[in-house]
């Protein structure tokens, strides 16, 4: 059985990864989750994404490797650590947006990319242009105004209802794909009809994770 450690920074996202794992198809995959919140507030703090920061982090990855078949970083503002993380570890360590960047450029046109935290758009800008140049696709990275303020006050249904509006507005503005970078603004896909819901990043960040633990295990239904 597959195990996968999931590096967090926001306690609510491990119901997140949950949902999205029953959602996945996947089979005989179990979910290790770990809550770092402290990495999170000190790059609020700092205004972003420090190499000191960016170190702790990567070490965090690390010592999940040992009892785990693969680790997933669910952080987009941490996101560049795990290619710290990822140099000589024994298991594969994947940020879990990498997966959502490769699927959302993959048609190319206008990508946008929706972020709830000013800290997560310069890594997620670099990720998702990175990814681009295969296709030609444009990015376009926007912050959700006011998103994350709800987010921390407790006003979870406020916070996605407002996600969902700007994906919305992104896709009647002509927007060929809209992507979720966060993984907490998952639940704003479920409030817009089948044909209009943005791409997020723990279904296709697991999928990414179980091929990756093992290619011959962890299939889908």
């Amino acid at each position: 059985m597959p195990r996968i450690a999931c590096l967090h920074t926001i306690e609510s996202n491990v119901p997140v990864f949950d949902a999205a794992l029953r959602a996945s198809g996947l089979v005989g995959v179990e979910l290790h989750h770990v809550v770092r919140a402290d990495l999170l507030a000190d790059a609020e703090r700092a205004g972003g994404l420090t190499p000191d920061i960016a170190a702790r982090a990567a070490d965090a990855l690390r010592a999940l490797c040992a009892g785990a078949d693969a680790v997933l970083l669910t952080c987009s503002t941490l996101g560049p650590a795990a290619a710290m993380a990822a140099e000589g570890a024994l298991v594969p360590v994947l940020r879990v947006d990498a997966a959502l960047a490769a699927e959302a450029v993959r048609q190319g046109g206008t990508v946008v990319v929706l972020c709830a935290v000013e800290t997560t758009v310069e890594p997620t800008r670099r990720l998702f242009e990175t990814a681009a140049r295969a296709t030609g696709a444009r990015v376009v990275v926007q912050v959700v105004p006011d998103a994350w303020d709800a987010f921390k006050a407790g006003q979870r249904d406020r916070y996605l209802e407002m996600i969902a509006r700007a994906a919305g507005e992104a896709l009647r503005a002509g927007a060929t794909c809209v992507a979720l970078a966060q993984a907490s603004m998952a639940g704003a896909s479920d409030l817009l009809p089948v044909g209009q819901r943005p791409l997020n990043s723990p279904l296709v960040g697991l999928v990414a994770a179980a091929a990756a633990s093992d290619p011959g295990s962890g299939g889908r239904e």
